[in-house]
């Protein structure tokens, strides 16, 4: 606990024991109200107060339902009748809680007096206190709404309607503008005891009046502190779950994101909201992932504007971590809250989850837990608390209400250190915060950092037991995958090379990645491998070999359900996959994103045949709309039949006896979804369990699956489309004695500018070994032109390992032109060292 904290509630116990809790029926020994008390001194009671402190002894909550009497006795308070609306300005004094018409009813008196300064004080002693605001506006005090009608200025009435009509528009969830009961039942199913309406409803009017904001303001930086301490310290949500209502009551303030909250009132809320149990949180998060689209939007960007707000005012560097602001670490943990609200409350599917792999645990003690380093490579993935609380993943969601981009902070991208959050990822967790864990406002260029890091230690971890292995076995180290293979039998000398690793050591496959091509020279500093990479996949894809079958209208590859080839083979494409990743290599495959899906757990559906089976897609997607008689006019059954690369027909029944089941209007769906499953899943399961054996065999201990969406895997893997060479001609740098304002430089981008889209890709593969962009695009290339002699008729030439291009001083354009095209064209296993 730090000192303030710790200040804090030393003085909480000292107003205890110094003027007591204000209810006369107390029972606590250690508060001046209860009548067992006896009075201290101010000397006594700091040191009573330290002694409390330091045993965590009880604290009572204050009750404002105590007013003093005139002749300085205190006495009890009644509470205020809801439906008496003939109150004195005296009255208002004894109001302990809020309803919707009590805040009507003060605000009427103080309309006609022409002084809201009565209802400045309700607002500022009901809103600072805990216990006042969570018993305000409950829904079993409620009242009609129909009584209130008449107290609504007429444009609100108006924009409730129009919120209406713009929910039916958008076809979001119209909770928000629904009246009364109606909203009530809504949210009843998240168990809340707010009137969530009638507290919209109250917000609308108060907001709109200067002196209110303020008071609101003042007594949110009041109430904080107190919610946090006694979240932290007390377990009060454990007694009391109502206690929620604060937080359900607060967030429903419109202007949170204004000013005048931004530097201290909000900052100091989100730290007390960080402190709820995660069974709470997730209670907060079902209940707001009922909330339509503006409100949870508006939740979302709160938390992102105070995040973004107070990281622009600040400096961080090594030594100052934006990982120890708690501002950020809190508004951070709040919009985890908000980012699964937006999953519920989309698209779900929470089915259709692959089996995973099953690890053979020993009970031996690995080579890692002998050097004390089993906490940085720990098996399976992580696992977050609220996910699990909630028993829904990002990868569960088909589409969220809030996109998954509008949830990334720029600005915080930009100041975390990546090498110090992932060892607070891997080794702190219990006791530094990580980004990582909240994975979600992370850039993938941000993430993919942190996997590099993840996986250059794990090389340099088997670099240096592979050293200690042939010290003590007298054997030459071997710290590399090295892979040496032959130009034309490219896939039967890797074939049998990554099976035998597999079998006889698997870590081996963690290592750094070490290609040479026999009868060749050159060093892979990462150009050889990305040209193996290159090689392999042509020769794998190739229609003629039959592992994979073609679309023209997608241009996408998918499984060949019918192929002759073994498992090994579909094993080293997922070995291939992992390796990419794993060395960072950019590679040029085609699949749809259902492949991604189940490589990262989840099983193929009707809905990923929209980009994987187009035609089929749009025939059930028919059949499913069809208006008429389904089994007269189609006379289908479940039993399908297809043909398979070789233009032999394939029969198979959905289900047993299948040709006997007519597809009905009733049954159509179970039709439609059995012969996405056969499809997708059951037709190349054999095929794709392999390949995603082989995946696993590189990844399984990555943190891949827990940091990364299937669509940020396929980026991974395949770099981007994106081919932004203003971006390239930005970011390169010049050796040699060029400079960007050579003349030569100066007509190189030119006649680069000047390609089309194919000669472009050329361009890249012939300079980089890849032609696709790496995560972030191409200004994230850093590629360099060096000189390469006085002017000649040489072809340019390439270092693939650096991006380097080297780039004779050509007398015009034209020939520079003319030999770089040549270079670019006949690049295949010439000028690539």
């Amino acid at each position: 606990m730090n000192r303030a904290t710790a200040k804090l509630l030393i003085e909480r116990y000292f107003r205890q024991l110094t003027e007591g809790c204000g209810n006369g029926n107390c029972t606590n020994e250690f508060c001046a109200s209860c009548c067992d008390f006896q009075p201290l001194d101010n000397n006594s009671a700091a040191a009573k107060a330290l002694e409390l402190f330091k045993i965590n002894a009880k604290l009572c909550d204050y009750h404002p339902s105590i007013t003093a009497s005139a002749d300085g006795r205190t006495q009890e308070g009644s509470e205020m009748s809801d439906k008496d609306p003939g109150f004195t300005k005296e009255d208002f004094s004894e109001v302990h809680h809020l309803t919707e018409n009590t805040v009507c009813t003060i605000l009427g008196f103080c309309e006609e007096e022409g002084d809201y300064s009565a209802l400045v004080r309700v607002i500022g002693r009901v809103f600072s206190n805990a216990e006042a605001l969570m018993k305000s506006f409950r829904k079993d005090e409620s009242n009609s709404t129909d009584n209130l009608e008449s107290s609504k200025p007429a444009d609100m009435k108006k924009d409730e309607k129009q919120s209406e009509r713009s929910s039916e528009k958008t076809g979001a969830s119209p909770a928000a503008s629904l009246p009364g009961e109606a909203l009530n039942e809504v949210f009843d199913a998240c168990e809340v005891t707010v009137d969530i309406g009638a507290v919209r409803r109250v917000y609308d009017r108060l907001l709109s009046i200067d002196q209110l904001q303020v008071a609101l303001v003042n007594a949110l930086i009041y109430l904080t502190p107190n919610v946090e301490l006694d979240l932290e310290y007390l377990d009060v949500y454990e007694t009391n779950p109502d206690y929620l209502n604060i937080f359900i009551i607060v967030m429903e303030n419109s202007n949170l994101h204004s000013p005048e909250y931004l530097e201290v009132a909000l900052p100091q809320f989100c730290k007390a909201m960080s402190k709820l149990p995660v069974t709470a949180l997730a209670r907060l998060t079902k209940l707001w992932s009922k909330y339509d689209l503006p409100h949870i939007r508006r939740m979302m960007e709160t938390f992102q504007q105070l995040i973004t707000f107070t990281v622009v005012s600040n400096e961080y560097d090594g030594e100052n971590l934006v990982n120890d602001d708690e501002t950020v670490v809190a508004a951070t943990q709040c919009l985890q809250v908000v980012f699964f609200a937006s999953i519920l409350g989309g698209d779900v599917d929470v089915e259709h989850n692959e089996e995973d792999e099953e690890d053979s645990d020993s009970d031996e003690l690995t080579l890692h837990e002998l050097l004390g380093e089993e906490r940085l490579y720990k098996k399976g993935p992580r696992i977050n608390p609220l996910e699990k609380e909630l028993g829904v993943r990002p990868m569960d969601s088909i589409k969220p209400l809030i996109p998954f981009e509008d949830f990334i902070n720029e600005s915080l991208n930009d100041v975390i250190e990546m090498d110090k959050d992932f060892t607070f990822f891997k080794v702190n967790a219990e006791t530094k915060f990580s980004f990582q864990t909240c994975p979600f406002i992370l850039s993938v260029i941000t993430k993919n950092q942190g996997l590099y890091y993840d996986n250059r230690i794990r090389m340099y971890s088997e670099r240096r037991l592979t050293a200690l292995f042939s010290m003590v076995q007298g054997q030459q180290p071997n710290p590399y995958l090295k892979l040496k293979v032959r130009r034309d039998h490219i896939i039967d000398d890797a074939l049998v090379r990554l099976e035998m690793i597999s079998m006889e050591n698997p870590s081996d496959l963690k290592k750094q990645l070490y290609v040479e091509f026999e009868g060749e020279q050159g060093v892979d500093e990462g150009g050889v491998s990305k040209e193996f990479f290159q090689l392999v996949l042509e020769e794998i894809f190739n229609p003629d070999i039959g592992m994979f079958t073609y679309e023209n209208d997608t241009k996408l590859f998918w499984f060949n359900s019918s192929s002759l080839e073994t498992e090994a083979q579909y094993t080293l494409i997922g070995i291939v996959l992992g390796l990419a990743i794993y060395n960072n290599c950019i590679l040029d495959v085609h699949f749809p994103m259902v492949v991604y899906r189940k490589l990262m757990g989840k099983k193929g559906t009707y809905l990923d045949l929209s980009d994987s089976h187009p035609v089929l897609y749009q025939s059930l997607k028919g059949v499913l709309e069809y208006m008429g008689n389904v089994e007269e006019d189609m006379m289908m059954t479940f039993q399908i039949s297809h043909t398979d690369l070789f233009g032999n027909p394939v029969i198979h029944d959905l289900k047993e006896q299948g040709d006997q089941i007519p597809v009905t209007k009733e049954n159509r769906q179970e039709f439609v979804d059995l012969y996405a499953d056969y499809i997708l899943n059951k037709s190349v399961e054999r095929q794709f369990k392999a390949f995603k054996k082989g995946f696993l065999m590189v990844t399984n201990e990555s943190p891949l699956k827990y940091l990364f969406r299937p669509e940020e895997v396929e980026l991974l893997i395949c770099g981007s489309r994106k081919l932004d060479f203003e971006a390239l001609e930005k970011t390169t740098e010049y050796d040699g004695g060029y400079s960007k304002d050579s003349q030569v430089i100066k007509d190189f981008w030119e006649v680069v500018h000047s390609f089309g889209e194919d000669q472009k890709k050329l361009f890249l593969q012939f300079t980089t070994g890849s032609d696709r962009a790496p995560v972030g695009g191409l200004g994230k290339l850093k590629m360099i032109i060096a000189k390469n002699g006085s002017d000649t008729d040489r072809l340019p030439t390439s270092h693939t390992c650096f991006n380097a291009l080297l780039l004779p001083e050509y007398s015009s354009k034209e020939k520079l032109r003319e030999r770089l095209l040549k270079a670019i064209t006949y690049a295949k296993g010439f000028g690539m060292l």
